[in-house]
């Protein structure tokens, strides 16, 4: 279902250690500030941080590059900037022609593609190992001698444009989520789309494209992640080749951000669209980001949201589904891989002709039994299961081991940050939950929608006909 940490993709579609490579990482001749762990981690000369994670499993790797810039870093007035750089860097350079670039990983075996979202920007390839020099080659070129004329931009802008009518304004839950998203924050960025407004969109032209590029772009303010069949040898034999010469900008690194100020009144978001399917119900609560949250805080969030709604044996489901059968679905998650701040949120799509009104005060009295009464060790340790066998799935798959790496460095966290969140989940404590549900669900840090199947549409923030009690629901 919807999640609320925005990003958007160029395309559509989107371990256990081995001893040998262990002992290949403690007689590395470069420094790893992990060398026990998983990930071999140091730095180049010029400040471009470098993550190796050998799979020996096949002789494929996967290369990302990450880039600590996204849609929360544009300049005002110029919402979706970021984005639009990123169709950009397929453009070309003085070495690979217009549109080439994707062909040629094409042609050698491999595949590519590229995300943004409100905090990072990614570019990445798997290919066969012997093709690694050339990839890197490629991505080293383009991080600085990018080349753009107006009509690459002329064409691309409408490609923008097109995406957003199909992906956001033809979508009325799209256009549900985006509303809720700009009432949920009063100041911070993360409240503008990353795809960007229309009307900002239609103004993006050249200049603006490689003033972003110009600030952002470069090798101190980028992490490079391999993953797959090689050695950390190898690859910082070739990353200094490649990266190591590109000079630093000193001014790439500096993010500044308006701060959330503190919430005082609940929100909420009506949109009525004669294209709606189903009415549905969504809550947001403010929630703390791993990178700012108290110990124990932001894992006992994560826990939280499992238990009183990620599965069907979750409290939301059971007694929205199950039970009272208001609801076709019900669901819920915990977004706190973000620089600043992260939410809770729940879900519901009404059953039938159920109101949403019926299905909001069961889902507040589901909440607030978490809240008054806590969950039970069962739960827990239910949850805290399933979490872990996420870590181990990621564990298995190369691309997954190398986006879970890249995005915790490109967010204020560490190596150590990622290889330690099992042993943080297994830390948390009942009572870690409920201090949780006490503190986040609160109806004053919260904006709710309401997607209404109708004949004319209209987003609009309104008061609620009747207050609600602080606490009474999430999102």
């Amino acid at each position: 279902m919807l999640n609320f940490d925005a990003l958007i993709s160029r395309k559509p579609h989107l371990i256990s250690i081995w001893a040998a490579a262990i002992m290949m990482l403690i007689s590395s001749p470069y420094t790893s500030s992990n060398a026990q762990g998983r990930a071999f981690h140091t730095k180049l000369a010029n400040g471009m941080e470098v993550v190796v994670l050998p799979d020996r499993r096949a002789p494929v790797v996967t290369h990302m590059v990450w880039y600590r810039v996204g849609g929360a870093d544009e300049p005002i007035g110029k919402s979706g900037i970021a984005h639009f750089l990123e169709h950009l860097m397929f453009k070309g350079t003085q070495k690979i022609a217009p549109g080439e670039f994707s062909k040629i990983i094409a042609r050698n075996g491999g595949q590519d593609n590229a995300f943004t979202s409100n905090d990072v920007t990614a570019y990445f390839q798997r290919v066969s190992k012997d093709r690694l020099p050339l990839i890197m080659e490629m991505e080293a070129d383009r991080m600085v001698n990018l080349r753009l004329d107006e009509n690459d931009v002329t064409t691309e802008r409408k490609v923008i444009l097109e995406e957003r009518r199909s992906r956001v304004d033809n979508e009325p839950l799209s256009i549900l989520q985006e509303q809720m998203q700009a009432a949920f924050y009063l100041a911070h960025p993360y409240g503008i789309p990353v795809i960007g407004w229309e009307h900002e969109i239609e103004k993006l032209n050249r200049q603006d494209a490689l003033g972003f590029y110009k600030k952002f772009y470069a090798p101190n303010n980028a992490i490079l992640v391999i993953a797959g069949d090689v050695s950390p040898e190898d690859v910082m034999l070739l990353a200094e080749k490649f990266y190591g010469v590109i000079p630093a900008n000193p001014d790439a690194a500096v993010r500044s951000r308006v701060q959330e100020p503190d919430h005082a009144a609940e929100r909420r978001v009506v949109l009525k669209d004669s294209r709606a399917g189903k009415a549905t119900l969504q809550r947001i609560y403010m929630a703390p980001a791993y990178p700012n949250a108290a110990p124990s805080e932001a894992e006992a969030l994560e826990m939280l949201a499992r238990i009183a709604g990620s599965s069907k044996t979750s409290r939301m489901y059971m007694k929205l589904v199950v039970e009272e059968k208001k609801a076709s679905s019900a669901s819920g998650w915990f977004s706190g891989a973000a620089l600043d701040s992260g939410s809770i949120a729940f879900y519901a799509v009404a059953a039938g002709d159920a109101k949403l009104e019926d299905i909001e005060a069961l889902m507040d009295g589901v909440l607030a039994d978490v809240r008054e009464n806590g969950v039970t060790q069962e739960e827990l340790d239910r949850a805290r299961n399933a979490a872990v066998a996420d870590i181990v799935y990621m564990s298995d798959n190369q691309a997954s081991m190398a986006r879970t790496y890249g995005w915790a460095l490109a967010t204020g966290r560490t190596v150590q940050d990622v290889e330690t969140r099992a042993e943080r989940l297994a830390k948390v404590t009942v009572e870690d939950v409920k201090k949780a549900a006490n503190k986040y669900l609160d109806i004053k840090r919260s904006v709710t929608g309401l997607l209404f199947p109708a004949p004319s549409q209209t987003a609009n923030v309104a008061r609620p006909s009747t207050p609600k009690q602080p606490g009474a629901g999430v999102h």
